[in-house]
């Protein structure tokens, strides 16, 4: 169970079927998490990306803060099914396409197809290869995923300490940590910078 906690959508409560093996975010890392992004973005004009979207926590608190275009991806069907249906029961099937596959995978597959403001990625916190977190870090930065002024943000547990050259910041919250990449500058973006 967990619920919205602001926009359209604030207070409702979204209970997933008890056999769902998920974990979603808190609400305290929630609120704390899009008290940043919304200091930064105006998500109404925002491309979402949302990776490993589990039963939708992250992708509908986006839809229901008026972002238009939230794309959400997770391998367990039950869980895009679970994404797909409550987003219709919310009126917001328009806003979050939601697509099943591995997101290794799909970020192999999908490159040089779209660029996003904001890519969220809770991989399963049983993820403890530092070597998985670097594969997924390289496969969102290094295919331009991200636009020039955008940022991909990284949950994981806090005492896993990430160090990459893009890091931003790292914010903890209790157990979990959110931390911040920058976009790599590709030649592309130095020139629109000039």
């Amino acid at each position: 169970m967990y619920r919205i906690i602001s926009g359209r959508w604030k207070a409702k409560k979204i209970a997933a079927p008890k056999n769902f093996d998920v974990r979603p975010t808190t609400d305290f890392a929630k609120e704390a998490l899009f008290s940043i992004i919304e200091n930064k973005y105006d998500l109404e004009f925002c491309s979402v990306l949302d990776l490993f979207c589990g039963i939708g926590s992250i992708s509908l608190e986006f839809a229901s803060r008026d972002c238009q275009d939230v794309t959400s991806v997770d391998l367990n069907p039950k869980h895009t099914a679970f994404v797909n249906a409550t987003a219709a029961e919310l009126d917001m099937a328009l806003k979050v396409n939601v697509q099943r596959g591995d997101v290794y995978d799909w970020l192999k597959k999908n490159r040089k197809r779209k660029q996003y403001d904001i890519i969220f990625a809770d991989a399963p916190f049983d993820i403890t290869d530092e070597k998985k977190y670097g594969e997924l870090i390289s496969l969102v930065l290094n295919n331009n995923y991200l636009k020039p002024n955008g940022v991909f943000i990284l949950e994981h547990q806090a005492r896993l300490k990430l160090e990459h050259p893009q890091i931003s910041t790292t914010r903890k919250y209790g157990n979990l940590s959110f931390s911040f990449f920058n976009p790599l500058e590709t030649e592309e973006s130095l020139e629109t910078n000039e």
